[in-house]
């Protein structure tokens, strides 16, 4: 049966619709068998209807009278007898029906039932989010502001009653189960042709990982945004065809390596994320020794890429079991119970470190070790991992000068992968690129704005209707003409593009001249005016026209 409550209280009030029906059929049979006068004084018998007409009234406590005739008084007492059968059957099934509605196994299958067609109503692309905590909350915000809807699995009651009080618009449908059970995932849509993709950023990798491979067993072609925090688990998911992969200690040991090499790199990446603009003044990381606090997930990746840049460092290790130095990977750990011990960091050379790292999972201990490292050296350079959201007050009014935070990463990159994935890829192809090149790009771009609106477009009939028209004809159309100015056709609008993705092959900064082809994906970097401008030569044939004629 598929309604599953339905089957559930069906079977519960199997019993007290026996003793109703059991009642009902004795009431019924001895009405009829006793006889009666009619209203000429002649014997009658009442008819099956007349006798369940009258107990039906009569076993509710309603009562119109007896009908069709005034009763005898054998008929009155056993109607009498059968009022009190009657009317305990029914407070029997009343009370068995009370009882089953509160039922927590009934309560949950009727939650799935509504949920499930609450998910089955939603005819517009949507994107499954599992679990609700502070990460999560702020992706559902951004992707409804987007035009997106979303569909939530979270285990934790409390949590639910959390995004039902968030009274989102449009509805967010939330179901309460375990976020790895298939079924789940397919009551929350995962096979729907609307499902754009699905979002699991738990801290358990491994959990992660079955998130992953039960959610491509159920549909290949969803996309996947999950989160992993070590290499083997990276490649794993890789194995099994997980497009996004995010890991937040990679994407901040990047960070700290275009801050030391190419620090417009990261003013670029700031930009694309929305959290800064190309005007921001930016700071490149000074070289010499580092001291590192923490040496577990995000200390392994600050230690890899500080060696490839052959910089020095030194790593205090944060551990309270352990009471001696540790050899690890050819670095020495030196263990503290105290964060804020001044012979440890003195220990670790703090006087002579330009850069100090607090990188621990403890925001207290964070504040801690970077407070005691200024008033040891005023000078040096404080950089701080920040692990609660809740908290960034607190470091923003410490005076540190770089502030990462995992989950706020977290953030931007999911968002930016599932809605702006030619973003994405182009931070991807960026990051390889040099202090120059970057610089270049950036001074063109603010030719533009300081803030400049970045616009993706897809050639294809929906979003360039005109464009694939006449390219049906076999016309040439290029990628000039979607950045001219409609006001002045001649001259170009104020646009720089950035990305040009063909059959999944990346042309970065492509030029001018570029001839389109249907199923071309475009990242264009320029003002609100000229998005429109942009939309309306793609879409519509007669500005298209103007355009190219006026062009030549």
């Amino acid at each position: 049966m598929n309604n599953n409550s339905l089957w559930l209280l069906l079977q519960k009030m199997r019993r007290p619709f026996i003793v109703i029906v059991v009642t009902y059929t004795i009431a019924i049979i001895g009405l009829i068998s006793v006889g009666g006068v009619s209203a000429n004084g002649e014997p009658y018998h009442m008819t099956i209807f007349d006798a369940f007409y009258f107990i039906t009234y009569t076993a509710t406590t309603i009562g119109f009278g007896e009908t069709p005739f005034e009763f005898t008084y054998p008929q009155r007492i056993w109607v009498s007898m059968s009022i009190y059968v009657t009317v305990i059957g029914w407070f029997y099934g009343i009370g068995s029906l009370i009882s089953i509605l509160q039922d927590k196994l009934l309560i949950q299958e009727i939650a799935k039932t509504r949920f499930e067609g609450q998910v089955k109503k939603i005819n517009e692309p949507f994107f499954i989010i599992l679990g609700y905590n502070n990460v999560t909350k702020k992706i559902i915000g951004k992707v409804l502001s987007k035009g997106f809807r979303v569909v939530v699995i979270e285990k934790n009651r409390d949590r639910i009653n959390e995004l039902i009080l968030e009274n989102y618009s449009p509805h967010v449908p939330v179901l309460e189960a375990d976020i790895y059970d298939p079924n789940a995932l397919e009551l929350a849509g995962i096979k729907s042709k609307y499902c754009k993709g699905l979002v699991s950023l738990f801290e358990d990798d491994n959990l992660n990982l079955k998130i992953a491979l039960t959610a491509k067993i159920l549909n290949k072609s969803t996309t996947l945004a999950i989160k992993s925090t070590t290499d083997n688990h990276s490649e794993n998911l890789k194995d099994i065809g997980v497009e996004i992969i995010e890991n937040p200690f990679e994407i901040i040991s990047q960070q700290i390596h275009m801050l030391l090499n190419a620090p417009t790199l990261y003013q670029l990446e700031k930009w694309i994320y929305r959290i800064g603009d190309l005007h921001s003044s930016s700071f490149t990381l000074p070289r010499g020794l580092y001291v590192i606090c923490g040496y577990g997930r995000m200390g392994r990746g600050l230690h890899k890429i500080l060696n490839q840049n052959n910089i020095e460092a030194e790593f205090i290790e944060i551990d309270n079991k352990l009471g001696e130095p540790l050899n690890v990977e050819g670095i020495k750990k030196v263990l503290a119970k105290n964060a804020d011990d001044k012979d440890v960091l003195i220990d670790a050379n703090i006087e002579e470190a330009v850069a100090i790292i607090a990188g621990t999972n403890d925001d207290t201990t964070n504040l801690s070790i970077l407070a005691t490292a200024k008033k040891i050296s005023p000078h040096i350079v404080t950089i701080a991992r920040e692990n609660e959201m809740e908290n960034l007050s607190l470091f923003e009014y410490a005076n540190i000068h770089y502030i990462f935070m995992p989950s706020r990463l977290l953030i931007h990159k999911t968002i930016n992968a599932l809605i702006h994935p030619l973003s994405d890829r182009f931070i991807h192809l960026i990051s390889a690129k040099n202090e120059m090149w970057a610089r270049d790009l950036a001074n063109e771009l603010r030719e533009i704005g300081a803030n400049p609106s970045l616009f993706e477009m897809v050639i294809n009939e929906k979003q360039a209707y005109a464009i694939t028209q006449r390219m049906k004809k076999g016309e040439k159309m290029y990628l000039d003409t979607l950045i001219r100015s409609r006001s002045n056709p001649k001259e170009k609008n104020s646009i720089k593009v950035l990305l040009l993705q063909r059959e999944g092959k990346p042309y970065l900064l492509p030029q001018s001249v570029i001839d389109l082809k249907e199923g071309d994906q475009i990242l264009f970097a320029c003002s609100e005016d000229a998005v429109d401008d942009i939309e309306y030569i793609a879409q519509n044939i007669y500005e298209l026209d103007y355009i190219l004629k006026e062009q030549s």
